[in-house]
């Protein structure tokens, strides 16, 4: 079975609708996986680098799980990355701790999915806004899986009204996962 390692970056979990289900949802598929909420640990922002590259030298499969803040991920996992995939490790001649381990993006939007389109004047594509996530991919060694998104998840919106779209995310990470 695939060793998960599930990077949970909402700073607000407990608030949340769309994060907090999918993760409920993935953890009755029973896979094997470490769930690892960075805001709980590192509140401070003070990341334990040693103990963070232990967990990821244990996984398989990585999942990046987020709500999209400003077209991009909550600032602690930003940080998470430049302090944890440090050169030597995740990046570098020597930094082949991540080769060939999948990654999965996973993130939530307020917007609509739709209203990501090229159509819109001014506005650009998920594939645009992720490529960010793919590029680390590609420098780590990673085997870039995609991401799954699922949009319209705003403040106000009740649990029950997307609690379908959000356990079809979880399956669909599954699915990236076990592929």
């Amino acid at each position: 079975m695939t060793k998960t390692l599930f990077v949970i970056a909402h700073p607000n979990i407990k608030q949340s609708i769309g994060s907090k289900t999918i993760i409920e949802a993935f953890k009755k598929l029973n896979m094997d996986t470490e769930y690892d909420n960075i805001y709980e640990l590192y509140p401070d922002y003070n990341i334990n680098v040693k103990a963070e590259q232990e967990k990821l030298l244990k996984a398989d499969a990585i999942v990046l799980q987020f709500p999209f803040y400003w077209y991009n991920s909550p600032s602690l996992l930003r940080k998470w990355f430049e302090d944890v995939l440090e050169h030597g490790f995740a990046y570098g001649s020597n930094g082949v701790a991540l080769k060939g381990k999948k990654l999965i993006v996973s993130f939530t939007t307020g917007a609509a999915l739709n209203s990501y389109s090229e159509s819109i004047p001014g506005s650009c594509t998920l594939d645009d806004l992720v490529k960010g996530f793919q590029q680390l991919a590609n420098l780590c060694g990673l085997e870039w899986c995609g991401f799954v998104a699922t949009g319209s998840i705003t403040y106000g919106v009740s649990a029950g009204s997307v609690a379908s779209d959000l356990e079809k995310h979880a399956k669909q990470l599954a699915d990236k996962i076990n592929a």
